[in-house]
Formats: C-alpha cells, sequence, structure tokens
C-alpha cells in the first residue's frame, strides 16, 4: 500500500536534527499535508510513495528550518524599513551627522528614531547628552535607543512631547538622569525608558507596520529562518510590542513565510494569552502559523550598564556595594510564575546577571514542585549571561532550558572582564558546559540587539568570535566552543523545544511539520572561516517553497 505524499525530497547530506546525529546522511522524506510522512533511503522511500513528484537536491545540504527563540519582531522589522536608522556611530556627533541624512526622507509626520549606540563603544566613550541632537533637530523628535535596547537617548523637543520635565518621577526600575546642576539630559533608562518607548513609535500606523513585518519575514527566509519566537520587549503593561492582530493580518492575507510563536508580557491578567491559544487552537486558524506558547517576563537589566543583578558587587562599582538592581520584586516574581503555573503556562524570563539567574531557578523550582511541567512551552531562562557555578546543574533537575543570543558573546569585547573581573567572567555564555551537564539550550539573536543572521549564529556559536571583527583569535573562552552539529541541534529543535513543540518541529522526522532550509554546503564539514559565506538555496515552510535562489 502506497504511503501518501505530495512530494519526495532527496539529498545525499540530510541531517535531521535527532540527538547524538553528527553528519548527514543519504535520506529521502516524503511530504504530505504540510508534514514530513516518511523517512528513509532515497529509493525506498520513493517506492513507497509513488507517484509522487521527486525533488532531487542532488548534494545540496538540507536541514531543519531554523528557529529563531528569541527575537523582538517589530523592531526588527522596523529597523529594516525605511522608517527607523539602526547604526552605532563612532561617536556622539558622529551618530548624530548620520541621523541628520537619515531624517532628510522620512515623512513629514516622522519622529527621528534610531537604535545601536553603545556609548562605552565609542571614541570618547563619554555618555551622550540632548545638546547634540537639540543642535540638529531643534524643532523636530529625536530618540535614539541604545544598542543593549535599555536606555533612550532624546531630544528636548522629544521630551516636551513625553511629558517628561523637570519634576518628573521616574517609574520604579528606571530614571531621568540629570547633570550636576539638576537638568535633564535626554537620558532615560530601564523601565522609563520602556514606558516611554511606545509613544516614541506611536507615529507609525498600521499599514506602515504590516509591511515592515511582511518585509522581514521575506529576510527571514532568504536566512533559511522558519520559525521564531517574538518575546515581549518591556515588562509594563500594554508596552511588550507583541503585535498578534499583524501576524493575524498576514496569516489571513496568505503573506506569513515563517511560524511566529507568541510570548505576551506575563500580568495578573492572563487572558490575553488564553484568548490567543484559544483561537490558534481552532481548525485552520490563521493557517497554523501562529502559537502562544506562554509569556514572558523581565528579573534584571545589563551588565554594561550595572542594572543586571549580581550576587556580588561589580568589579568596576558606580558606587560602593554596586549589584545592579531586579527590575521586579522577588516575591512580585515569585506570584506571577506561580500563578501562571498553576493555570499551566510556560514563562521565560530575562536573566543575566548570576543573582537574578539563582532567584529565577528557585523559582522555577517551586512551580515545578507544586505544579508539574507546562502544557504548553517551557520553563525558559534568557540570556544567562553570567551563573552561578551550582546554578548550570540546578537548571536541568528544575527542567529549565538556556536560551542565549550567541552573538551577545562579543558585542562588548573586554566587557565581562571589566564589568565582573576575570574569575565570574569565566561561566559565560557556557554552551559547552550545558551540554557536558545535559542543560536543553535553545539559540536565537534578540533582534534586533543583533541582526538576523542565521550563519553568524552558527559562525558565534562553534567559534566564539565576532562575527564582523572575527576577533578574538581562537575564541572567547574557547573551552566553551561547541560543534556544528550541536549548534544545528539547538537553533532548530533546541528552540522548537523553547516553544514547546519538539514533538512536531525542529526535526526532519515523521510527523513533524515540512520545514528545512536547503543550503549550498556541508555545514559539518565546512571550516569555520567558510561558515559565513555559506547560502541559503531554499527555504520551506510546510513543504512550500518560500523562497528559492
Amino acid at each position: 500500500m502506497s504511503i501518501p505524499a505530495e512530494l519526495i525530497v532527496r539529498s545525499t547530506r540530510v541531517f535531521t536534527s535527532a540527538p547524538g546525529e553528527r553528519r548527514p546522511r543519504e535520506l529521502a522524506f516524503a511530504v504530505f499535508a504540510g508534514r514530513i510522512a516518511c523517512v528513509g533511503l532515497p529509493d525506498e522511500v520513493i517506492a513507497a510513495c509513488r507517484p509522487a513528484p521527486v525533488l532531487n537536491l542532488g548534494d545540496a545540504f538540507v536541514c531543519p528550518g531554523f528557529h529563531d527563540a528569541h527575537l523582538h519582531f517589530f523592531h526588527t522589522a522596523i529597523g529594516s524599513s525605511p522608517y527607523m536608522l539602526m547604526a552605532r556611530g563612532e561617536s556622539e556627533a558622529d551618530l548624530v551627522s548620520k541621523a541628520r541624512t537619515f531624517a532628510a526622507n522620512l515623512p513629514d509626520d516622522a519622529w527621528v528614531v534610531t537604535q545601536g549606540w553603545r556609548d562605552y563603544l565609542w571614541n570618547p566613550p563619554v555618555p551622550p547628552t540632548k545638546a547634540s541632537i537639540d543642535a540638529a533637530f531643534p524643532d523636530r523628535p529625536c530618540a535614539m535607543y541604545s544598542g543593549d535596547g535599555h536606555t533612550l537617548w532624546l531630544n528636548s523637543r522629544a521630551l516636551e512631547l513625553l511629558g517628561v520635565g523637570p519634576d518628573s518621577v521616574p517609574p520604579t526600575g528606571g530614571s531621568y538622569d540629570r547633570d550636576a546642576s539638576g537638568e535633564l539630559t535626554g537620558i532615560v533608562r530601564e523601565a522609563a525608558a520602556m514606558e516611554l518607548l511606545p509613544r516614541v513609535l506611536g507615529w507609525l500606523s498600521p499599514a506602515r507596520i504590516q509591511e515592515a513585518y511582511a518585509a522581514q519575514m521575506r529576510i527571514m527566509a532568504e536566512q533559511g529562518i522558519t520559525s521564531i519566537c517574538d518575546m515581549s520587549l518591556m515588562p509594563n503593561p500594554g508596552c511588550d510590542f507583541i503585535y498578534e492582530d499583524v501576524y493575524e493580518q498576514l496569516a489571513d492575507q496568505g503573506r506569513m513565510t515563517l511560524r511566529a510563536h507568541l510570548f505576551p508580557t506575563l500580568l495578573d491578567d492572563q487572558s490575553r494569552l488564553e484568548d490567543m491559544q484559544r483561537r490558534y487552537a481552532e481548525p485552520g486558524a490563521v493557517g497554523g502559523l501562529l502559537r502562544a506558547p506562554g509569556f514572558k517576563q523581565f528579573f534584571d537589566g545589563v551588565s554594561s550598564h550595572h542594572t543586571a543583578y549580581l550576587t556580588e558587587p561589580y568589579a568596576n562599582p558606580h558606587f560602593p556595594g554596586d549589584r545592579g538592581r531586579l527590575t521586579v520584586d522577588v516575591e512580585r516574581m515569585r506570584a506571577l510564575v506561580l500563578a501562571a503555573a498553576e493555570r499551566g503556562h510556560a514563562v521565560r524570563i530575562h536573566t543575566i546577571g548570576d543573582a537574578a539567574i539563582h532567584a529565577a531557578i528557585n523559582i522555577f523550582t517551586e512551580a515545578q514542585e507544586r505544579y508539574g511541567a507546562p502544557t504548553q512551552g517551557r520553563n525558559t531562562l534568557e540570556h544567562l549571561e553570567n551563573l552561578l557555578p551550582g546554578d548550570v546543574d540546578r537548571l536541568r533537575e528544575a527542567g529549565v532550558l538556556a536560551s542565549s543570543q550567541p552573538c551577545h558573546i562579543t558585542v562588548d569585547p573586554g566587557g565581562p572582564e571589566r564589568d565582573l573581573g576575570p574569575e565570574r567572567a569565566r561561566i559565560m555564555w557556557p554552551f559547552a558546559t550545558y551540554l557536558a551537564h545535559g542543560v536543553d539550550q535553545a539559540f536565537g539573536t534578540d533582534a534586533p540587539i543583533t541582526p538576523v543572521t542565521s550563519m553568524n549564529v552558527l559562525y558565534a556559536a562553534v567559534t566564539r568570535q565576532d562575527p564582523s571583527t572575527h576577533a578574538p583569535a581562537g575564541g572567547w573562552l574557547p573551552s566553551e566552543r561547541i560543534g556544528m552539529a550541536d549548534a544545528l541541534r539547538i537553533y532548530t529543535a533546541g528552540s522548537a523545544a523553547a516553544a514547546g513543540r519538539e514533538g512536531e518541529l525542529g526535526r526532519i522526522a515523521p510527523g513533524h511539520l515540512a520545514d528545512f532550509a536547503v543550503l549550498d554546503r556541508d555545514l559539518t564539514a565546512t571550516a569555520s572561516e567558510e561558515i559565513q559565506q555559506t547560502r541559503v538555496l531554499a527555504t520551506y515552510l510546510g513543504g512550500h517553497c518560500v523562497f528559492e535562489r
């Protein structure tokens, strides 16, 4: 009896992302109704599935589609659009000059918005102030969003329109910086920046946003990316930038080229997530392309600005006892997570400092003991930049997945040693240690913090070198380098696990969705210096080609 199939795909180099797999093999797989019906030796699959057409890919490398387990789709899409300038600048003056050139082509109603500045990488490395953008834009609002996504630099016109003045009081966990005379500098940090950002971008119409999303999806298809986890950007109510309506419209129009997993902010009211889960579970809803597996929350900030929460003070403290700070009180986070766990919901928590990570594992351990594993999705920690030695095993014991962004490793060369000291810097982004200790992992980009470039993710994971400069030679903390097979598995099957879909996504296996990428070389046999030269030849979603070179 013939196996129903609409398409048979064969290649001499198929990497399935199965556990323990090290190299691709000559295989074929049949596709029926958007899923993989069977996998095996080509002649056997072809014989079992006649008369289905055969797509013979020769020696091309075929693997599951890449899955970006952590990005912020709204800002990634707008950052690739004509409405936002993505630039770091070599200095404050250089970035202001670039912004002035960029603004000349903006619509009249648009704010001047940029993202990417990192003052500690400028020459000279000094914080900017509103004075420079006031001179460039005396009458037009200007907002410069930092490269780490935690700080806004505003001009006077923007401050005026946002209602931030001399007597304004920032929200808890945020600050309005002032100079020695008490005047606002234009720098707004953490929760205060998060509160303002939606209003900074309020001039973007639904039509502009929808076109930016569609264009960004096309860019991702060119990268072999077939799935994403769109993570809440901010903990404040109404500020997470998860635009489910835009996705739904694009899905209804047949314009989506990837699967989107949405993670809104965890609040006391859990109804928004549950409403999405009900809608997306309906037969045929949004083409099966949308899921809402769980929530996102935020426990601390970033090390470079000393807002990541540490067990011991920073090596270069800004003040005596400087350990950073939590954005959410421990008991408040505990109450939120336990309430979600009681209803079966997964939570993914931004944790960068070792104290925040430790506290989050405590909470997840209690949640697991009281309510068991989530019914959908996985409890996950995001970023985990530096850990206490004993917390690696505690991640596994609590069933917590470690979601990392390999390209973060070299964003701030020398920063870990500067901020944490050499001893603590030894346990940062420990991919190899995670593997050795059985900790489940997922990979992403945190876009727009780092670009959505699939080969950069894999390059950084296996070399621990910067995708742009290729420094340092031999890799930063080279003992934590991992092999390409493991990196591929984490970036496909591992990321699927973070979305709670390891049973149907991220592998070339019977019953799994037929999402796969076709590359021009065998990544498992490619020299590290050639990884970034790899080209995606085609990308398939549910067995349908959504990109072909």
